[in-house]
């Protein structure tokens, strides 16, 4: 009714151009509203509730209560997603290092993919093959030290050879019998070739493992989907009041629909996070946090690109010798010097013990040494279920360690283990969202930063950090904000405690199949890891470099490495919190 008043109102104080100016005042009243409403939508916000009290029973809760899921229909033409997960602007210097890390990991350029999609003209393993290229300077001998380079050769199912580039190879050398591994550096050629570099580091045979874990073609497709899909694995909230409970689709950003929004943007770190509103419950009444799902979204025929042992995780056979024998080091030789912060190998295996090459001597830690290593300490472990199973090796390990029931989902947490003996303390709680556990209350979804702004730190304060697995779907960008939010908590607490040891984890291969190579493939992981070296390089920071221990070790790859890795890279961290007086 007030709408039509100011309309006619308007219209008799200017009768000559009534009707012009009647259609101008709809269009703009129209406009108006329509603006109205979007900022409404955006304004939307929530806060997380308390800590429950008492034992945690999603499920015992929710068979009391009705409950209604809301999952609003959105369209799924591509968005450009930087407008709807950019929330909080950059600093000058923060967008300025995006765009630099961003260009480090610029993967090569992959095949078009043809329409309709045939594998023939895509990368076939069983075609392909490498070849160990002459030792020129060592007159045909390989010496402990000396570089050892191959040429791997791409074709397609027809056997014809490639002629671009962007395929996913991982090189390694290994002899099983001394228990030995070491990880290759795979260059790009751009034409179909590659070339793959070791350090050779131990006498004996050396020999080459090459492995195509995904064709360029099946890049291009993770690629798009990372562009065009990042919200195909999504999430859910539960908010619950007295008798009634409502569940929510929630994400790091959700596509607009006519359904309010519930802004879960962390105030201290900028983090976002929302959720689409519940239509009777208020923002506050959100309680619960789970994994939600997964959109498969392909294209026809797409998914025969990811096929384990056709053309997905496929060994390459070498064309002639696939090994060399190692001689002794050359008199006056130098020793060999990386670190985990470079492309070189942080490190290699001899007789199933990692050897780090940064200078670190790596000691082995029974029970006895590592309770003895610990007295005194607090080690505080934050992430995914990787950076868990530190906590549970040495809750395994050590058996006056004592496990405190904190009521927490089993997987996520939170845990607690004392040792009132020694005084040791060692805790595990999960990074915040984005993150797939099984149901965890809201009050626990904490990130990384704050948990660490909390902290007093010391010299008798461990911190160790792993944060990678739960980013595959996302564009880079939003692993980039993460870890600096996180770099600003570490340089922070360095400061205000420089004797704080931290220690970050980097990622490692996992096996795949099709969901996994959708949603957290090998070639989301290793910009991950690559980024997430680059990010803290120069911090007074030590790194376990999970992807050379895994890749370079003789098992499986898994997400989970197996025990043999993990007790390797407890020695690490040990090492790294004990070190060998005078090392």
């Amino acid at each position: 009714m007030k709408v039509t008043a100011s309309v006619r109102g308007f219209c008799t104080c200017l009768p000559k151009y009534g009707v012009i100016f009647l259609l101008l005042a709809v269009v703009v009243l129209v406009f108006l509203l329509h603006n109205m409403a979007v900022l409404e939508w955006f304004e939307v916000s929530g806060s997380q509730l308390e800590p429950t009290k008492g034992d945690f029973a999603p499920k015992e809760i929710l068979h009391k209560v009705n409950s209604t899921t809301i999952t609003p229909s959105a369209s799924t033409v591509p968005d450009t997603y930087h407008s709807l997960w950019t929330f909080q602007p950059l600093s000058p210097e923060d967008a300025q290092e995006e765009r630099l890390l961003l260009d480090s990991i610029t993967w090569p350029e992959t095949p078009v993919l043809p329409t309709p999609l045939s594998l023939e003209k895509t990368t076939d393993p069983a075609h392909s093959n490498f070849i160990i290229l002459p030792s020129w300077r060592g007159g045909g001998q390989w010496h402990v030290g000396d570089q050892l380079e191959v040429l791997i050769n791409i074709y397609d199912f027809k056997g014809h050879p490639k002629q671009s580039g962007g395929d996913f190879l991982l090189a390694w050398l290994t002899n099983p019998t001394l228990g030995a591994g070491v990880v290759g550096h795979v260059v790009d050629h751009l034409n179909g070739s590659y070339s793959a570099g070791f350090t050779l580091l131990w006498e004996g045979s050396a020999q080459v493992q090459v492995l195509l874990v995904h064709p360029g073609e099946a890049v291009t497709v993770l690629r798009r989907l990372n562009i065009e899909q990042p919200d195909r694995i999504y999430f859910k909230s539960i908010f619950h009041s007295r008798s009634l409970s409502e569940t929510t689709i929630c994400n790091v950003y959700l596509r607009p629909t006519q359904q309010p929004l519930c802004n879960y943007t962390d105030v201290r770190t900028g983090e976002p996070w929302f959720c689409y509103k519940p239509k009777t419950l208020s923002c506050d009444a959100r309680f619960l946090h789970a994994n939600g799902g997964f959109q498969q979204n392909l294209k026809a025929n797409e998914e025969k690109l990811f096929q384990r042992g056709v053309n997905m995780k496929v060994s390459i056979q070498a064309s002639g010798p696939a090994s060399v024998t190692v001689l002794a080091k050359k008199e006056g030789q130098p020793q060999v010097q990386n670190s985990s912060m470079n492309s070189g190998p942080s490190g290699y295996y001899y007789q199933g013990l990692w050897r780090a090459l940064d200078g670190t001597t790596v000691r082995q830690f029974n029970p006895a040494a590592i309770s003895q290593c610990l007295k005194g300490k607090a080690v505080h472990m934050f992430g995914d279920s990787t950076m868990r199973q530190w906590f549970e090796y040495l809750n395994a390990v050590l058996p006056d360690l004592k496990n405190f029931n904190l009521h927490g989902p089993v997987g996520a947490g939170p845990y607690l283990a004392c040792d009132y003996a020694r005084n040791i303390l060692v805790t595990y709680r999960c990074h915040g969202p984005p993150i797939r556990f099984r149901t965890l209350s809201t009050s626990e979804l904490r990130y990384i930063a704050n948990e660490l702004d909390e902290l007093t730190g010391g010299t008798n304060t461990v911190v160790a950090l792993s944060i990678w697995a739960h980013f595959g779907t996302f564009p880079m960008e939003v692993y980039i904000r993460r870890l600096q939010s996180i770099r600003r908590a570490v340089v922070r607490l360095l400061n205000r405690a420089p004797g704080t040891l931290v220690i970050i984890r980097t990622g490692n291969p996992r096996a795949l199949d099709l969901y996994i190579a959708l949603t957290n493939s090998d070639w989301y992981s290793i910009q991950c890891d690559r980024l997430l070296k680059a990010m803290f390089k120069g911090l007074n920071v030590r790194l376990v470099d999970a992807w050379g221990m895994t890749v370079a070790y003789r098992l499986p790859h898994d997400i989970h490495p197996q025990p043999p890795i993990i007790k390797n890279m407890i020695d690490v961290i040990l090492s790294y919190t004990c070190p060998q007086k005078g090392s």
